[in-house]
């Protein structure tokens, strides 16, 4: 199955170009050259999706929960034919190596198929208050209109994680993803109608002019909720703002997720571990593994064995057969990346592998591995979102847990040891929202998603996802 793809907005069922004919240009980032020019909607165009979402929100929420059920296995159903089309696209205007997208696809697509299932099974509850005076009924109903704010690094994935709940809960939504990444938007937006998604249910409105146009969309009209996954700088400001008016907010935020080896740990396991929590996605992930800690009884084998695997991997466009890193997103990504290295070998930090120019055109960065690192230097601060792994040595438990938890953030961490027990006693001890105990993976979509500080406010996926999108009312009777 193959969809043609159209560069404009998509509102109320159709494409329209933006009201003052504005575009701007989409990049692919293993050439930095332009592959499309797309509708750039300004505060008009925001303002027609709501109006669209808020007019087809009663009818979507009275269409019975099987009917959007239904819908629901139908989208995912045509993503999965549609997975290679889709892949291509990501590798296109995102950069990842295709492995990477069509692992994504099935990622995204999944959360149709999940929320498919959660949509008939939408929570209530009946009992009888205490005096026994009145019976207390409690009924889930949607929110009303969602604005769904997405990023570029998984560009299918972020907005289905949205997108399936919203829908199953009875909500319709004005999606406006990262500017980088615009076009897999698109994509879904055919599939979507074609699956039978009616007019206004879904609106997704690209623009470069993201903070006059959300500001607009929170400050006024029909949106009820916001939902939104990128950076804890951004994510603060909208919470800021959606406070103004008291809207229902979802927040998915930054990571610095600590990654620990203990003594008793199978190092290969480890290894494989890290390079799964480290380099999937282009390393571009908030959940990547941003500071390994490792014990000083097992840090030069994991060192020598993560730096053969390092030096392995194969750098290159990500529609190149074997590729299993692609460019960083944009010359600013890399320029950050460079940035944090320069400033950790400057400090003491001891280059093991990578840290070299890549030839050839785009915004290339090798993967590279820095042994050494302080406890306290500023490369373990902050989030790296790219191919760097710092290694830290640690030989007391209470000392490793202290660092792992020093830090603003609090969405993923990831413990190898071999022992369940220890591992589950770290895992209550680090003050994330996620673990990965001896797995390099946690993300799915049966499972909450979400932080704690920081890193966010909510969970996506699993059984929590729909709740985002819900209301609970309250109705007190007798008989």
């Amino acid at each position: 199955m193959t969809y043609e793809l159209t560069p404009k907005l998509f509102i109320d069922g159709a494409w329209e170009p933006a009201v003052d004919g504005s575009t701007f240009t989409v990049e692919d980032p293993a050439t930095g050259e332009p592959i499309a020019a797309v509708a750039n909607a300004g505060i008009d165009d925001g303002r027609r999706a709501a109006g669209a979402a808020a007019s087809a929100g009663p009818g979507w929420a009275a269409r019975t929960p099987r009917h959007r059920a239904e819908i629901l296995r139908a989208v995912f159903d045509r993503m999965i034919a549609a997975k290679d089309q889709i892949a291509d696209l990501i590798v296109a205007e995102n950069g990842k190596a295709r492995t990477d997208a069509l692992a994504e696809v099935d990622y995204a697509a999944e959360f149709f198929r999940w929320y498919s299932e959660e949509a008939v099974r939408l929570p209530g509850y009946l009992t009888q208050s205490p005096t026994s005076e009145r019976r207390i009924i409690e009924l889930s109903q949607p929110v009303g209109v969602a604005l769904l704010l997405t990023p570029w690094n998984l560009p299918a994935a972020m907005i289905t994680r949205k997108i399936a709940p919203a829908l199953a809960a009875g909500c319709t939504v004005v999606v406006k993803p990262s500017p980088q990444t615009p076009l897999t938007a698109l994509l879904l937006a055919q599939i979507l109608h074609d699956a039978g998604v009616p007019a206004g249910v879904v609106n997704i409105i690209p623009t470069s002019r993201d903070i006059e146009v959300v500001a607009d969309l929170i400050d006024h009209g029909p949106v009820r909720a916001v939902s939104f996954t990128g950076s804890t700088r951004v994510g603060s400001a909208l919470l800021a703002q959606a406070s103004r008016r008291i809207l229902n907010t979802s927040m998915e935020l930054g990571g610095n997720a600590p990654f620990l080896v203990f003594p008793d740990a199978d190092i290969d396991a480890a290894v494989a571990g890290a390079l799964q929590a480290k380099m999937r996605h282009n390393a571009e992930a908030c959940t990547a593994a941003n500071r390994f800690y490792v014990h000083d009884t097992v840090r030069a084998e994991f060192v020598d064995k993560l730096a053969a695997a390092f030096n392995a991997l194969r750098v290159g466009p990500g529609t190149e057969p074997g590729v299993q890193v692609g460019p960083m997103a944009s010359a600013a990504a890399k320029e950050s990346i460079e940035n944090a290295v320069q400033i950790a070998l400057d400090g003491g930090g001891k280059p093991v592998t990578g840290n070299t120019p890549h030839p050839g055109p785009g915004y290339f960065f090798t993967p590279t591995l820095i042994d050494n690192i302080a406890p306290d230097a500023d490369i373990l601060g902050h989030e790296l979102f790219g191919p760097v792994a710092p290694v830290v040595e640690f030989t007391d438990t209470d000392d490793v847990i202290a660092w792992a938890n020093s830090t603003d953030m609090g969405l993923g961490s990831y413990i190898f040891t071999g022992t369940l027990q220890h591992g589950l006693r770290i895992a209550e001890q680090l003050d994330t929202g996620m673990v990965g105990l001896n797995t390099g993976i946690f993300s799915d979509p049966a499972a909450p998603f979400g932080g704690t500080k920081q890193s966010g406010i909510g969970r996506e996926g699993g059984r929590h996802g729909i709740t985002e999108f819900l209301e609970t009312k309250y109705i007190a009777t007798t008989w």
